[in-house]
């Protein structure tokens, strides 16, 4: 009969593969360039505050994708003496650094300029070139959106979450950030279509400069969240106690372990965990076979995917079993 197996701690993540996440990165840095380049031009054609916000934006986001191409690039080296759990933190620093390109990039770019629009607007014109571009960016970021979306939605179903709840929790930075960007590229397109919409039936140029100024604070939210979520998971991020709960009771229910004094699993990279444990064994073993039995334990608990490193060791008689 096969023996009880402690719960993975990655079971429900939801999270798409490596392979697919890269080309959905791939993709949306393709998108990105073209749909910049169309603003620019646009920008530079109708000279629209909310299109000049729009084109930065682009611009950011696709700088950003670089950024979470490295990361998922250095992330996925093996382990070594140096780093034994893998170097999986490295996807949180540069999604990091993305998220500080997205906020100085995009959102000081966008507020600056439409400050400067406000204060000394100027004229603007071939507002039909804009709505034209407008459109074309709104269905291709749509397209993004909607991969992204399900990706996500599809990791909040197996974590039973709802889907904003994963989107702030999950460990994989880049499918976070590519959902936050993706979202913020479509609500940005929606407002500033709305303040280059005002500002042609209207003829003033105060609603165009306050779309800009929009696009630029919604920019400084999504980077400001993204940055502290990543700043979380660099400083420490455990698991959450469902998940937590699922990893206790699947230790406490493995045929060699028969008390369980102390759990800690936390979070080294995306859908990697370190697991640290006191256990007391079934048995009365010497203590030459007690190191041999718990290797053992932590070469069974690292060969699932989740687990870049187990480290047990013995618990005392006196100490009290987890609650």
């Amino acid at each position: 009969m096969s023996q009880p197996q402690p719960a993975d701690p990655g079971a429900g993540a939801g999270t798409p593969s490596e392979h697919h996440l890269s080309l959905t990165v791939i993709r949306a840095f393709a998108a990105n360039v073209l749909i910049g380049v169309a603003k620019t031009v646009a920008a530079v054609l109708t000279g629209a505050a909310s299109m000049v916000a729009e084109a930065a934006h682009s611009w950011a986001d696709a700088g950003n994708e670089i950024f979470l191409m490295t990361a998922e690039r250095r992330a996925a080296r093996p382990p070594d003496a140096e780093h034994p759990t893998g170097y999986g933190r490295e996807a949180y620093v540069w999604s990091m650094l993305a998220a500080l390109g997205l906020f100085l990039a995009g959102a000081a770019v966008s507020i600056m300029h439409g400050i400067q629009e406000l204060v000394a607007p100027e004229p603007a014109s071939n507002f039909v070139i804009a709505y034209v571009v407008f459109a074309v960016a709104f269905v291709l970021e749509g397209i993004s959106f909607a991969q992204a979306f399900r990706q996500m939605r599809r990791g909040a179903q197996e974590a039973d979450r709802d889907l904003l709840e994963q989107a702030l929790t999950t460990s994989d930075p880049t499918l976070r950030a590519l959902f936050a960007e993706d979202f913020a590229a479509v609500i940005g397109i929606v407002v500033a279509t709305g303040g280059v919409l005002a500002h042609d039936l209207t003829g003033s140029p105060v609603p165009d400069a306050i779309g800009s100024i929009l696009v630029g604070l919604l920019l400084g939210v999504v980077a400001l969240v993204l940055f502290d979520r990543n700043r979380d998971f660099l400083v420490g991020e455990v698991l959450d106690p469902a998940k937590r709960e699922l990893v206790v009771a699947g230790l406490r229910e493995h045929a060699e372990i028969d008390r369980l004094t102390m759990l800690h699993v936390e979070y080294v990279g995306p859908r990697k965990v370190l697991l640290v444990a006191r256990v007391d064994l079934v048995g009365d073993a010497p203590e030459h076979e007690l190191g041999e039995r718990l290797l053992r334990l932590e070469r069974e608990l690292e060969s699932r995917p989740t687990v870049a490193r187990a480290i047990l060791s013995p618990a005392t008689s006196g100490e009290a079993e987890l609650i």
